[in-house]
Parts: C-alpha cells; structure tokens; sequence
C-alpha cells in the first residue's frame, strides 16, 4: 500500500516488489499483447482479399471507432461490477467476432458484411491495459510510485507493440493472410481467461452511490476531455504509421520490412518509457506532457519526405521516442483528476481515444496511399499531432488537479494556474489536492 512506500527515490524494483503485482501484471501481459496485433492483422488480411488499402483501412478503421466508442463503457462496468465480470463475456464475444471476420474475408464477402462484423469485433476487445493502471491505482493510492508505475506499464505498452505487429505480420506474410487473426483470437481467450481469473487484486467496485456522495463520470472532468484530444493526435500516429508503412513496403518490393520499420518506432518508445521512469522528475507532469507533445509534432515533420529505407527508421525511432513521455504523463495525470471510482473510466476513454484516433488515421492513409504516393499518407501523424497540441496549449490550465481553488489572483490570472505553475517549479502549494 502506499503507506508502506518510504524510499525517497521509487524505482522499478521497488514496484515490482509491490505486494499482489505479479498475479495480474504476467497475465495481463499476455492478455494485451492481441491489442497490437488486431488492427495490422485486419489490415493485412483485408488487403489480400480485396486488393485495396483503403478498404483494409476502412474495416481495420470500423473496428477501432467500435473499440473507442464502447471502451469507456466496459471501464464504468468494471468500475461498477468489477473487471471479471465484464471481462469474461467480452472475451467470448470477441473471439466469436474475429472468428467470423475471418470467414467473412476469405469468403469475399461485401464490404457491407466486414464492416457489420467488425463493429461488434472491436467494442468486445478486452481493455486489459487500463485494467491493469486501475489496479496499480488502487493498490498504490497516492505513492510516489505511482509515475513509475505508468512508466511501467508505458513501456510494457510498448514492448507489445515491437512483438505484435512484427509477430502479425510474419503470420500473415510468411503462414496465411488470416494467421495473424487466428493467434489474436487465440491469445486473447487464454490471457483474458487468466487475468479474470485473479480476483484479489483487482479494484473494489463502485457503485452509483458510496457513502452518500453520487458518482462522478470520468467524462465530465475536463482535464480528461483535453487528456482525449491529445491521445487522439497519438492515435493518429500509430494509425499513420502502420497503414503507410505497409503501402510503402510494399510499393517498394519489400513487404516483409514493414514489422521490422514498426518495430523500431516501437522500440523508441519502449526505451523512452523505460528512462521516463527511472528519471526522479523536478517537474510536474502538465509541463513534461506539453514538452512532449510538441517534440513529437515536431519529429513528424519530415516524416512524408522520406524515401530511404535508413532515414525512414531513423525518423520512426525519434517519433517513437517522443510518444512515450507524452502518453506516461497522460496516465499520471488521471490520478490527480479523477476520483477513484472513475478511474478504469477514465483510462479505456484515453485507451479508446488512441484507438479513434488510430482509426481515423488508419482510414486517412489508406485513402491517401491509395489516391496518391504510397507515403503521403505520413501525412495523417503531421496534421493529427499539430491539431491536438494546439488544443493542449490553449487548454493547459484544464490539466490541474480536480480540487484546485480557481479565485483570481490580485495579477488577474486564475489562482490554479499560478498554483501549477508553483508546482512544476517545485514549490507544492497545497488546497483540497495535491498540485501537479
């Protein structure tokens, strides 16, 4: 418990040692490791029978405004019931979706078809990594342990997302176009199963009412709308990146580079999640999020630009290693604006917002690759992430924790945002909450 948190200086081993940590943290990495391989999956398949990236792009895309719109719904279930019980029939649909998916595309089914089945398919994906954040929530309240621990499961993230896609695409490429889906399917009912099945340690449920105080939607908290946006223009990324990375391996007679390109954007992230949370931070998370944010609108300028195999890498990998910090200080944030029993809410919106996000973008790019050159549609992470850092900026004040006294102060500017602003400097003045 956060009690029991003494050290001046958390760390990795200190979280791992946490009491519980490991009978959800080994299941629920299996259990989010078919979150990677899902929309790459479609993409690949849906390609092959239909000769169309824009096509591809637009089930893989139905699929993740599904998962989107419906994600938040299974977090305020699993806050209200408990993640087991909205867990296990989420699974079995989705297995069931994917299932026929696959018949449906090799079958050449209309598109109408793919599109009908692929709803369902993508509001049953189980949301395994919010789950998990809400559980080192619950079980570490107000630690100093509570940044590492979304550095952690940042970098877990992110480790799935090297092995996934480049798992999925040599099962597609190298197996059977519908390969890719068969071990989505497969691994998600064995790792689902498993990780419901730990009872102990996942949150305590809340109802409608506890204690007489009514319960608040993770929704209605600003900072969380803004949080939306910004993941939005993440999503946006992943969605790019992946669609435009397999047209232009393909158009260029190597198919079988696009996972190893993914991969290694992948891995910038995975390594920058690693160091964010090793790093004992002087600033507050608000500051660090909008750093970030305008590193990584500023590393996908040239991206659209490239040709060469080496600098296409090259520039993945900076992208990647801006992601991380933006989407850790994300997750950090929740725990300073959004009461307890809102916060499984809280984080599937930010997962679904990704997922939206990744859709939009994955739709986009395959139009652009298939009306024009196959990376045009590097596009889509230039125009995403500009848009959602704008709407940061504008609204940063929107990101102070939830209690914070917004009176006007004697210079005419709200007393929140010079308290933020004392905050990130390291002068902590306290009201109802603790300050960024």
């Amino acid at each position: 418990m956060a009690s029991a948190v003494k050290d001046s200086r958390p760390g990795y081993g200190q979280l791992l040692r946490t009491p519980g940590a490991w009978t959800f943290l080994l299941p629920g990495f299996l259990a989010r490791q078919p979150f990677a391989m899902l929309t790459i999956s479609i993409v690949l398949l849906v390609e092959h029978t239909t000769g169309s990236y824009g096509t591809a792009g637009t089930v893989s895309a139905t699929t993740g405004v599904a998962m989107a719109l419906f994600a938040p719904q299974s977090g305020k279930l699993a806050d209200r019931f408990g993640q087991r019980a909205v867990l296990l029939p989420g699974v079995l649909v989705h297995v069931a979706g994917i299932t026929a998916l696959i018949t449906l595309a090799l079958s050449h089914a209309p598109l109408w078809a793919l599109l009908a089945v692929a709803v369902p398919t993508g509001a049953s994906t189980p949301q395994v990594g919010p789950m998990v954040r809400a559980r080192w929530a619950a079980r570490l309240g107000g630690s100093p342990l509570l940044p590492t621990a979304a550095a952690f499961e940042s970098v877990t993230d992110e480790f799935t997302f090297v092995v996934g896609p480049v798992l999925a695409t040599a099962l597609c490429t190298g197996v059977h176009p519908a390969a890719g889906l068969i071990a989505e399917a497969a691994l998600t009912l064995a790792g689902g199963l498993l990780f419901a099945a730990q009872r102990r340690s996942q949150p305590p449920v809340h109802r409608d009412r506890q204690e007489g105080v009514p319960r608040v939607s993770a929704l209605s908290v600003s900072g969380v709308r803004v949080l939306i946006v910004a993941f939005l223009g993440i999503g946006a990324v992943f969605g790019g990146m992946q669609v435009t990375l397999t047209a232009f391996t393909q158009d260029i007679g190597r198919p079988g580079i696009n996972g190893v390109l993914y991969g290694i954007f992948a891995a910038g992230n995975m390594l920058a999640g690693v160091a964010c949370g090793a790093i004992a931070w002087k600033t507050g998370p608000r500051r660090r999020l909008l750093v970030a944010y305008g590193l990584l609108a500023l590393a996908t300028v040239p991206l659209w630009a490239l040709t060469a195999v080496p600098l296409l890498a090259a520039n993945g990998l900076a992208i990647g290693l801006c992601i991380a910090p933006a989407l850790i200080t994300g997750y950090t944030l929740v725990e300073s604006l959004v009461p307890a029993g809102a916060r499984t809410e809280a984080f599937t919106w930010l997962t679904g917002a990704v997922a939206l996000g990744q859709a939009a973008a994955a739709t986009s790019a395959g139009r652009l690759a298939d009306a024009y050159a196959p990376s045009s549609g590097f596009l889509v992470p230039l125009v995403g992430t500009a848009l959602a850092l704008a709407v940061l900026l504008a609204l940063r004040s929107r990101l102070l924790p939830r209690g914070e006294s917004r009176v006007m102060t004697p210079t005419g500017a709200p007393s929140g945002e010079a308290d933020g602003a004392a905050a990130e400097r390291g002068v902590g003045h306290r009201t109802a909450a603790t300050v960024d």
